[in-house]
């Protein structure tokens, strides 16, 4: 369960490495984001010399959550960190060209398949 002022990992090569939630899209009274939503966050940590600077306003969506997520089989998920991975402006594609760790199978059912193309693990 991701909600606003949440401190994130960010899973890719974009530069950025800690983010900040600060909103939940979907709708004006959603307060909290699970995998394969979409959030806006300020990034509060980054690499020197990246496209992606500190305190840069972007997209992403959620690809972990501490939070044991129920899968339509019944059966649970859940991660030891929350993380996303960022978006390109007004696409559906990351802004990076690795994702790190593992990611579910919901993200591309989701409509996100290049996130998943470009994850090592697909659990």
């Amino acid at each position: 369960m991701i909600q606003p002022r949440s401190i994130v990992n960010i899973a890719d090569n974009s530069g950025a490495k800690i983010g900040r939630i600060f909103k939940v899209l979907g709708s004006s009274k959603k307060r909290t984001a699970e995998i394969g939503e979409l959030v806006v966050l300020s990034v509060q940590k980054a690499e020197p010399r990246k496209s992606v600077k500190k305190k840069d306003v972007l997209h992403a969506v959620v690809v972990r959550q501490v939070k044991p997520f129920r899968r339509k089989d019944g059966s649970y998920i859940r991660f030891d960190e929350n993380a996303v991975v960022i978006l390109e402006k007004g696409k559906k594609e990351p802004l990076g060209g690795r994702v790190f760790g593992p990611i579910p199978r919901e993200i591309a059912e989701a409509g996100f398949k290049t996130i998943v193309s470009h994850a090592q693990e697909i659990i």
